[in-house]
């Protein structure tokens, strides 16, 4: 890939997924409800106010109004800065260093560039997923929270279970960005490079990197969506006086508990939305990316 300073690539990164998440924003909150829906209850026990994705999306719009499908907005653009920025920036440095060039280079870059990300960003998706999951009393499903805006959800959280609770939950994000990072970040720049080999399209051409988006999508679906559920539920639980989850104590604990009360096929509960979501979302951050870092050499260029 094309080589730019770090920094560049900081802003480049967070810019380029702030933009996607406008546009997918309202499938994440299609996504967290069905995550949510019948938690910890055996499938048929329980009413389902969302089926499917075309349902669930005129459900939201009914209880919530068009404004709800982009609900947690502002957190989830917050988050994304955070977390891509870090992200890429981190990514950019390991390329820098040469250390994608060795075998299971980019896999590695990417999952730790993922897990620095994830911890950065966490308190911004706690707050995402909760503002999501809120609702009208007749179509709730998990905890409801009763948070009025995203300062008043930090300050909330920071009062009542101190610094600690920002990152409640991060267990599970951290190895969700982990996992998905790595298969993104890997499979789009081995993607994007058999595309070019294979000379389909014009080397400089923005559908190179669409084609390797495309691919890195279908990978990154795969491998996230159990750790995606989990971290679902991590961050929407409820907690004592102390700030300790009332359901879950933790990755593992939340997966067995889900494998166990609500079976193995839970874990991918919202995989529908998740594709829709995290297939345009990869495509459009990395072929932003990917198209923000070609301008980026060319003013370089321009200035030497």
């Amino acid at each position: 890939m094309e080589t730019v300073a770090p920094a560049v690539d900081l802003v480049l990164g967070a810019s380029a997924c702030c933009l996607a998440c406008v546009f997918t924003n309202p499938l994440e909150v299609v996504k967290t409800r069905l995550q949510l829906q019948g938690e910890l209850q055996a499938r048929g026990t329980y009413p389902r106010p969302y089926r499917g994705f075309v349902a669930s999306v005129v459900a939201v719009a009914r209880a919530d109004g068009l404004c709800g499908l982009q609900k947690g907005l502002v957190a989830g653009l917050l988050y994304q800065g955070l977390m891509n920025g870090v992200r890429f920036y981190f990514y950019s440095l390991a390329c820098q260093a040469g250390l994608t060039q060795q075998p299971g280079g980019t896999v590695v870059a990417g999952a730790v560039a993922g897990a620095l990300g994830a911890f950065v960003g966490s308190p911004a998706y706690l707050v995402k997923t909760q503002l999501q999951a809120q609702t009208v009393a007749a179509m709730a499903v998990g905890h409801q929270h009763h948070h009025q805006s995203v300062l008043g959800a930090l300050e909330t959280i920071w009062r009542q279970q101190g610094l600690a609770g920002l990152w409640r939950g991060v267990g599970g994000a951290v190895p969700r960005v982990t996992v998905g990072s790595a298969a993104q970040l890997a499979t789009f720049a081995s993607a994007k490079a058999w595309v070019q080999e294979q000379q389909w399209l014009p080397e400089d051409s923005w559908l190179v990197a669409l084609a390797g988006g495309m691919i890195s999508s279908i990978a990154v679906v795969a491998v996230m969506t159990p750790f995606d559920v989990v971290s679902t539920r991590l961050y929407n639980q409820p907690v004592d006086r102390a700030g300790r989850g009332q359901l879950y104590g933790g990755l593992t604990d939340c997966m067995v508990k889900i494998w166990q009360q609500e079976g193995p096929l839970a874990l991918y509960k919202g995989l529908g939305p998740a594709y829709l979501r995290l297939g345009p979302h990869t495509i459009l951050s990395m072929l932003f990316w990917d198209e923000l870092r070609k301008l980026a050499r060319r003013c370089q260029h321009q200035d030497t």
